[in-house]
């Protein structure tokens, strides 16, 4: 076993992924554990739903960089959802499955209809499922997943005191003078950009998973903020390592293997946090 990870490490495609994996996973566990306790959970799916459709729109051009396109397209959906939910027209639930279905639809149409490949059924189980994508990767990709995740991860420790002071009492924050507003955007924003980030890991219809679960894992022992951002991002990190590796020795799917990895962490938690009654 060891001996044909070594060999499978000696192609610089695994080593991408595996660095790709470590990335990803740690921006989405800093995000998750402040989605989870503003009860934005959802945003990630919706979003997801969103980064699809405008795959598929940067398909039709034959684009060498889909990050054109579906990152401008992300973020200001996750601009529109953030208003939708402030809205008294469009409650934020409604917004989020108008926006999350229809782009989800649309984008399916479009590769239906104007898609040159020969291969529709698989490039669609791909962008949702993530199955191959993490292991195509070149050095454009690494390095501008690096690059943004060194900004995701910046961003969060500069604002990290008023992420926690809107996370736990916006109201309280918007009495103290903090423009709870901006940094909800913010949040937003750089929720946008992990969903992109994550979508050639696990796919779009799995990145809620990679968001939600390394956060409530954490959630089962630990109560601090600090102290649930980085049990969170251990748990994280370790679940992409981990479910990277047994993909590579089981040939499974990269994307679902990592969430179900997830699942047993989460597992194992719960029945720790029971044990010691919290």
């Amino acid at each position: 076993m060891i001996d044909k990870l070594v060999l499978y490490f000696e192609y610089p495609f695994v080593k991408y992924a595996m660095l790709v994996g470590v990335l990803i996973a740690l921006c989405s566990s800093l995000l998750g554990v402040t989605l989870v306790l503003k009860r934005f959970s959802f945003i990630g799916d919706g979003l997801s739903h969103v980064a699809f459709g405008a795959m598929a729109v940067a398909s039709l051009f034959d684009l060498s960089n889909d990050m054109i396109v579906v990152l401008p397209l992300t973020v200001l959906s996750a601009v529109v959802l953030l208003r939708g939910s402030q809205s008294a027209k469009i409650k934020g639930d409604a917004s989020l499955a108008m926006i999350s279905v229809g782009a989800l639809a649309i984008g399916y149409l479009l590769l239906n209809a104007f898609s040159t490949s020969t291969n529709i059924s698989g490039d669609v189980c791909t962008t949702l499922f993530g199955s191959t994508s993490i292991l195509t990767l070149n050095k454009v990709d690494v390095w501008l997943c690096i690059i943004m995740s060194v900004v995701v991860i910046g961003m969060f420790l500069l604002f990290y005191h008023k992420i926690f002071a809107v996370t736990f009492d916006e109201t309280f924050a918007k009495a103290t003078g903090t423009k709870a507003d901006s940094y909800n955007l913010l949040i937003a924003v750089i929720t946008a950009t992990i969903i992109v980030l994550a979508m050639k890991l696990v796919g779009s219809l799995l990145i809620s998973a990679l968001i939600i679960f390394p956060a409530v894992s954490s959630m089962r022992i630990f109560k601090s903020f600090l102290s649930v951002i980085l049990s969170s991002a251990v748990i994280a990190v370790f679940c992409a390592v981990v479910g990277i590796l047994i993909s590579i020795l089981a040939a499974t799917p990269v994307g679902a293997t990592i969430v179900a990895v997830n699942i047993v962490v989460f597992g194992i938690f719960s029945a720790i946090g029971a044990l010691a009654g919290k």
